[in-house]
């Protein structure tokens, strides 16, 4: 049996996951979503920490910026893309870790911790604690944590409707209609209440959950579709107004927990 780790790698060390945030609208979308609820919620100056970083896609447009972050990627071929693009960047530091372990950062070390990647390949209900437990632990008290996530919705209508939707249905619910979480799913998808409810006995308040790419994923596989790149910002700034639309997050493919660190109690 193949270890969670191995098979993470395994699928990234062959794909081309660098092209994925520009390649298609969907992933356009998520990346500007993405770095709109980044630039709302994260101070001009904060200290930044990213795990799961890819191929740095984020970490590198917040460094050239002129912010302080430091990336954290599990992949050791992402890693090697990600200092590659980013090694005249001085802002930016890139380490190999796994979001389960941060033990080389001290806790309230950094203002603003973002976890874009890790939680769509944990299962196991300790591995997910930790990850949220480590990335909480080393935000300052008062900075923002962000946690994206997929939802199992999304999954089922952007990969299970070409014939194929009983094996989608087997793979990620129960018999009973409950959410089903194996590592071998490679990416799980939530409920999002049920992802929500991860946080309630966190040290953190909740400030929104918001979606990053809507519906595009499936839509953009018709022959028909089109949105120009003189429709592409017209369409960007109406989806943001959107996005936290709780009626529309189960549809959205992927999303933000978007949360703040409590003080600490005196």
């Amino acid at each position: 049996m193949s270890s969670r780790v191995e098979i993470v790698k395994n699928f990234y060390n062959q794909i081309d996951e660098d092209g994925r945030l520009t390649r298609s609208r969907h992933g356009q979308l998520e990346f500007a979503s993405t770095m709109h609820y980044i630039h709302k919620y994260s101070a001009n100056k904060a200290k930044i920490l990213e795990v799961g970083a890819g191929t740095g896609r984020y970490s590198i447009a917040l460094a050239q910026e002129g912010k302080n972050v430091t990336a954290i990627e599990l992949v050791e071929s992402n890693l090697a893309i990600l200092k590659e693009n980013g090694k005249n960047i001085d802002s930016l530091k890139a380490f190999q870790g796994d979001a389960t372990d941060l033990s080389r950062f001290a806790d309230d070390e950094f203002d603003t911790t973002l976890v874009l990647g890790p939680l769509y390949h944990l299962y196991d209900d300790k591995d997910v604690n930790k990850a949220i437990d480590e990335a909480i632990r080393v935000t300052n008290p008062g900075g923002i944590i962000m946690f994206a996530f997929i939802s199992v919705f999304a999954i089922m209508y952007a990969n299970y409707l070409q014939g194929n939707w009983s094996i989608g249905e087997e793979e990620n619910f129960t018999s009973d209609y409950k959410v089903r979480h194996f590592k071998e799913q490679l990416f799980t998808g939530y409920d999002i209440v049920e992802f929500e409810n991860l946080f309630l006995n966190k040290p953190v308040e909740w400030i929104t959950t918001a979606g990053t790419d809507g519906m595009l994923e499936p839509i953009e596989d018709r022959n028909d579709f089109e949105i120009p790149e003189k429709d592409f910002q017209a369409f960007i700034n109406w989806y943001l107004n959107f996005s936290e639309k709780r009626e529309l997050l189960g549809n959205t493919n992927h999303l933000l927990y978007i949360c703040k660190k409590k003080d600490k109690v005196q």
